[in-house]
């Protein structure tokens, strides 16, 4: 059995740049340990796996050691292999996942826009389990799905050196630290070692929890963000009530088969 695979630099449009993806079409669903086998041999922050049905998609992502509830980036490189390859007409895809019904769609220029549902924090005290994981207190904590650690400039944000070992006693998905940008609305880092992986290039989800805080912090609905990883990658977000509206673009690395 050959099944199709494509690997796409989401929140970019350059190759090397961004959060690379796998994605992989399928005509009907493989078994679950054959899915978190094909995450594991690629070996990508996530790999996404979609069937079609009818008018819509459903979705699936798998990190290189287990199945998640929500991801952005490779939402976007799954909608950007369907609207290059399988489907030229629609002007907006419908996927069905773990997290709801999520919405992407062509925006007028080579960007995609994902509509998401904002995930809820609540902030919490600080831990002096946070400060030994990143090597410096934040300003303010919260807790949700990830932990949200908010700083106050971009330079506390790049000079952070996790102790990913620490880390990983969080219970959280992951752990996401921000701040303010010096050209941009805000910045971004985001570690998940519990996943296998160390630091994400870009993270969409993140940005469902990050956007409603700095939303009302900022006083504005836009925010241009960036997430200052190595290999970077830049979004546009808006909220939009319960949702949170993000754009970005992607690029095509690579295509080929997986025989099974």
């Amino acid at each position: 059995m050959l099944i199709p695979l494509y690997q796409i630099d989401a929140f970019t449009d350059e190759v090397f740049k961004g959060n690379p993806a796998a994605v992989c079409p399928l005509e009907k669903w493989l078994s679950d340990i054959q899915l978190q086998a094909i995450a594991n041999e690629n070996n990508l922050s996530e790999t996404a796996f979609f069937v079609r049905d009818g008018a819509s998609y459903h979705l699936r992502w798998f990190t290189p050691s287990s199945e998640v509830k929500l991801c952005g980036h490779a939402t976007l490189a799954a909608a950007y292999v369907i609207f290059t390859y399988f489907d030229n007409f629609s002007k907006i895809l419908c996927f069905n996942t773990l997290s709801g019904n999520l919405y992407v769609r062509r925006n007028n220029t080579d960007s995609l826009i994902m509509d998401f549902p904002i995930q809820l924090s609540r902030e919490i005290d600080m831990s002096s389990l946070v400060t030994e994981s990143l090597g410096a207190t934040p300003s303010y904590l919260f807790d949700g799905p990830d932990l949200m650690a908010v700083f106050d400039n971009e330079t506390q944000i790049k000079e952070i050196k996790p102790n990913l070992k620490v880390l990983s006693q969080f219970p959280n998905r992951g752990v996401i630290i921000t701040a303010p940008g010096e050209d941009v609305d805000i910045v971004s880092r985001f570690f998940a070692p519990k996943l296998n992986v160390p630091e994400d290039p870009v993270t969409g989800s993140a940005h469902c929890m990050m956007v409603p805080y700095w939303a009302r912090r900022l006083g504005k609905a836009t925010l241009r963000a960036r997430q200052i990883s190595f290999r970077g990658g830049e979004l546009c977000c808006t909220l939009k009530g319960e949702r949170v509206l993000m754009s970005g673009r992607a690029v095509q690395f690579m295509s080929g088969h997986i025989k099974l």
